[in-house]
């Protein structure tokens, strides 16, 4: 617990960490249908084409998995196909179902072709998912009534409904829970065009005066991620409004991310600590996770959870059996000579 507390703190205090907060729920942010939705155009586009067909049948949609990166627009994406559809939408996350009864619940309290969002599907207790099957196959309720011999089982009739689950590890899904799902969408990093859109539209709704520059500025540095890019636009806002003239251009955005440590790529002060830390003191690596956690004061988990999975995305890293090894990349990056590396 200590451990995941440090993480979490270590999340709240990056102002690039793609971790949900308090501030990045602002009513009114969300889109509400696919043409508002900016970006993921391949999903949008069989998207379409599902709700339509199901829409035509008048029958619920299929069950649906997204899954991808922290930060893409999961949660808003399940809210914008319940719009859609028509219908009403109940949101929950894996770990606040904690028993089989907290799932029962919510299922009957469903309305027909209504939409269950299920956040962090991952984390569901296995005998919450044990219950999950039936009413995702069958659309009924399998409940134990009594104990010991005199126990029966009855079946509860639900409305059809479509079950969203969200994930930003499909990998620890089950595969029986996995292979439920009939529409499986991975979303993607967003472009920097795709992000400069989407800190447009939002400028627009705070009342934040941009200019093309500006918001292409702030795109560039979000780390392909929308939940960041609303986020710095936040900030950039008040460094605008207290050092600048209230206009967000482009040497505004640039002043005020350099004073946010946010480099041109979107890396701060933690992961340039980092990989200077395995080019100074291990010739560029390979170096073990524990070792280099320790070499830094950081929690081994905290390393690979929170930094490195940008890091590998564009190609600054690499895991290797004998540890992480820096890539002529990053060294280009870092403005420091490649020398070569040691064995991998």
């Amino acid at each position: 617990m200590a451990i995941e507390f440090g993480q979490a703190l270590e999340e709240e205090q990056r102002i690039v960490s793609s971790a949900l907060r308090e501030e990045d729920q602002e009513a009114g942010l969300r889109p509400h249908f696919l043409t508002e939705y900016t970006g993921q155009e391949k999903i949008k586009d069989n998207l379409r084409v599902y709700i339509q067909a199901a829409r035509q049948r008048g029958e619920p949609l299929d069950h649906v998995l997204l899954y991808g990166p922290p930060g893409l627009g999961k949660t808003t994406l399940a809210g914008v196909i319940a719009n859609e559809m028509g219908v009403s939408i109940r949101v929950t996350s894996g770990p606040a179902i904690e028993k089989a009864g907290d799932l029962a619940a919510l299922l009957t309290n469903l309305n027909e072709n209504d939409v269950l969002f299920i956040d962090e599907i991952h984390r569901l207790n296995r005998a919450v998912e044990e219950v999950l099957y039936p009413a995702m196959e069958d659309y009924a309720l399998d409940i134990i009534i009594g104990k010991g011999p005199a126990a029966r089982s009855i079946r509860l009739d639900l409305p059809r409904f479509t079950l969203i689950g969200a994930t930003t590890r499909a990998g620890q899904l089950s595969s029986p829970l996995r292979d439920r799902f009939g529409v499986h969408l991975r979303l993607e990093l967003y472009t920097p065009e795709e992000l400069q859109r989407i800190v447009t539209r939002t400028a627009g709704i705070l009342g934040v005066d941009i200019v093309p520059g500006g918001a292409l500025e702030i795109a560039r540095r979000s780390r392909g991620t929308p939940r960041i890019a609303n986020r710095i636009l936040k900030r950039v806002r008040d460094f605008a409004q207290v050092k600048g003239s209230g206009k967000v251009d482009q040497a505004t955005a640039d002043m005020a991310l350099s004073a946010l440590e946010i480099d041109r790529l979107g890396l701060d002060g933690v992961d340039r600590r980092m990989l200077e830390s395995i080019i100074v003191n291990f010739r560029g690596g390979p170096v073990g996770l524990e070792t280099l956690a320790a070499t830094i004061g950081e929690e081994a988990v905290t390393l690979e959870d929170v930094y490195e999975p940008y890091l590998l995305q564009i190609g600054f890293l690499n895991r290797t059996p004998r540890g992480r090894c820096v890539t002529p990349k990053a060294y280009d990056h870092l403005g420091i000579p490649f020398h070569g590396q040691l064995e991998m």
